[in-house]
């Protein structure tokens, strides 16, 4: 158990006893499952504007959250405090969901053994706000010297450290500390009346030392800067059916999205996917390898547990074109017959757990990047993506190319701008013709929104092809 967890419930005199009371409370007869979330949580952010301070915010809560579950009916409630009489009358409000059936007993749970994936320690804690402020100034001196076309930079510097403990009615206990943090470097390029921006920025779950490092922080200014200098020379995008290939990395948030949530037990427990029922059906080309891997170390979509108990996995949701499986927290894993894979994720402890990515990415393939490119007589290179959106029940998106190329006759030609991608996904996994040996994580700096939750996550895949989709763009 964490020291921070320890403290709060030595000194709200929160005993074994006490928590056995409270599961006998919100898990009485007639309720399937219950569990009660303990969370402390600190974060800090600081932003620098055109070389001046715009904002420097911290911010700590803690909280507990209760929640009882009957068949697909689910209660819940939450205490910012952790006082007993406080935490019993979350736990009989949870419970009202099924009538009283009379009292469950419960004795003390046995602690779930996990492999640690990160430090345990606060990113915060470890260096002084003079240092972090001095690093933002140094971040936009650099950039500034870089190029003499900058009209406005903009950098982020963030951090959190949560402290999580979780016990249930499975006889489950389980406690994790996660640090995470995240830079982001913002520039916008005038040259004449043009302006454009390029941005960029990584992180994860570590501590601060590594982003101060000037080796890492200084690469993702110089993208930014090369990214706002390829919009500069960009030509505008012509709209058609064309065959795109998408870059490493950073561009698997459009599997995030458009393949990805499709995949989430919730969605497809309802029936409300397009992949609903699907499983052991071709739903891909049989060069597509999906997993969800919420192991890795450091990342900022890992966790070395989930918010249920559960230890996350390496989860193969579709191998070689064949839909495998789903992603699966309790609720939906009882209620469709099957086991969490470790993916019940909660923004916090004001928040109900439900099914969510981790990292999320497509497995390489055989081809290189180089032969890949080579195959394609006319088409677009998507390098990345700003931003998009897609409809869970049918898998239709469009997503935005912050960075895109013609390519003719083989070759990476012009970059241009204004583009879009519109399509299906399940359909588009269909057109992939070529993955690349090139697989990339993203650098650390996506976040996920889910029913009005926001939590850390991770994307990537390998270059790849794929025969045609429509383009949107400012051309016919």
């Amino acid at each position: 158990m964490t020291s921070k967890i320890k403290n709060i419930l030595s000194e709200h005199d929160l005993t074994d006893d006490k928590l056995s009371k409270l599961l006998s409370v919100s898990c009485p007869r007639g309720i399937d499952f219950s569990d009660i979330y303990f969370e402390y949580s600190t974060s800090e952010s600081w932003s620098i504007e055109d070389g001046i301070v715009k904002n420097g915010t911290s911010i700590i809560d803690s909280g507990v959250g209760i929640r009882s579950i009957s068949g697909d009916k689910t209660g819940f409630a939450y205490s910012n405090t952790f006082e007993f009489n406080d935490l019993m009358k979350a736990a009989q409000m949870s419970r009202s969901i099924a009538p009283f059936d009379g009292k469950t007993e419960f004795k003390s749970c046995s602690n779930i053994d996990y492999e640690k994936l990160y430090e345990t320690g606060s990113p915060l804690e470890r260096i002084d706000d003079l240092k972090k402020v001095l690093f933002l100034k140094d971040m936009d001196e650099y950039i500034r010297s870089k190029n003499s076309d900058v009209e406005q930079v903009i950098v982020n510097l963030a951090a959190s450290h949560t402290s999580m403990f979780v016990v249930n009615s499975d006889s489950e206990r389980t406690s994790d500390e996660r640090p995470l943090v995240r830079f982001n470097v913002m520039v916008i390029l005038k040259k004449g009346d043009r302006r454009e921006r390029g941005s960029a920025g990584g992180g994860g779950r570590f501590y601060y030392d590594q982003i101060l490092d000037q080796n890492f922080s200084r690469k993702f200014a110089d993208e930014a800067i090369r990214q706002a200098q390829v919009n500069l020379d960009a030509v505008n995008s012509k709209a058609g059916s064309i065959t795109v290939v998408l870059g490493p990395g950073w561009p698997g948030v459009l599997l995030h999205e458009a393949i990805g949530h499709g995949l989430e037990g919730d969605f497809n427990r309802k029936q409300t996917s397009a992949y609903s029922g699907c499983i052991g059906q071709k739903v891909a080309s049989s060069d597509c390898t999906i997993v969800d891997d919420g192991t890795l170390s450091n990342r900022r979509g890992s966790l070395s547990i989930d918010d249920e108990a559960s230890p996350t996995e390496c989860t193969t949701l579709i191998e070689n074109g064949i839909l495998k499986g789903y992603m699966q927290d309790k609720l939906n894993a009882r209620l469709m017959s099957t086991k969490s894979t470790g993916n019940g994720r909660r923004e916090s402890y004001a928040h109900l757990p439900m099914p969510r990515m981790t990292n999320t990415f497509m497995m390489p393939g055989s081809y290189e990047p180089g032969e890949i490119i080579s195959s394609v007589k006319n088409g677009i290179y998507a390098a990345n993506f700003s931003g998009g959106q897609v409809d869970i029940t049918n898998g239709q998106f469009v997503f935005t190319a912050s960075e895109a190329y013609l390519i003719e006759n083989g070759n990476v030609t012009k970059p241009v701008k204004g583009m879009t991608l519109i399509g299906n996904g399940p359909e588009v996994l269909k057109k992939v013709s070529m993955v690349g040996n090139d697989l990339k994580l993203d650098d650390g700096v996506g976040t996920c929104g889910k029913d009005g939750q926001s939590v850390p996550v991770g994307v990537g895949q390998p270059t790849l092809k794929i025969d045609e989709i429509t383009v949107g763009g400012t051309e016919v």
